[in-house]
């Protein structure tokens, strides 16, 4: 297994992705809106429920954006690396300030 670049995939890489494989093809399996269902709904409790429930919605989300990320990274631009992190941050963040602000 080698990364876009030709380089070797890590075995650590090789450990994620081999381990992610059911779950990739059992979402893959799925409609094509569950995905973005599940994140549309973590999202959403993430802004509008109690904190108690908002927190960990957002931070679901933050590790399968996470996730995802991971296992997208190889075969990705630096622009869409960059947006990945971008957005696992303000979730992260947002996540914070919900806290603060309870």
């Amino acid at each position: 297994m080698s990364s876009s670049s030709g380089q070797p995939a890590s075995p650590l890489r090789q450990r994620i992705t081999k381990i992610s494989y059911p779950y990739v093809a059992k979402l893959h399996s799925m409609p094509k809106l569950t995905l973005p269902g599940i994140t549309l709904v973590l999202a959403l409790l993430g802004v509008f429920a109690p904190v108690p429930a908002a927190v960990p919605a957002l931070i679901l989300l933050a590790l399968l954006l996470s996730w995802l990320g991971f296992l997208s990274w190889p075969v990705v631009s630096n622009g869409q690396r960059a947006l990945r992190v971008f957005a696992v941050l303000v979730i992260l963040l947002f996540a914070v300030s919900r806290i603060a602000g309870a």
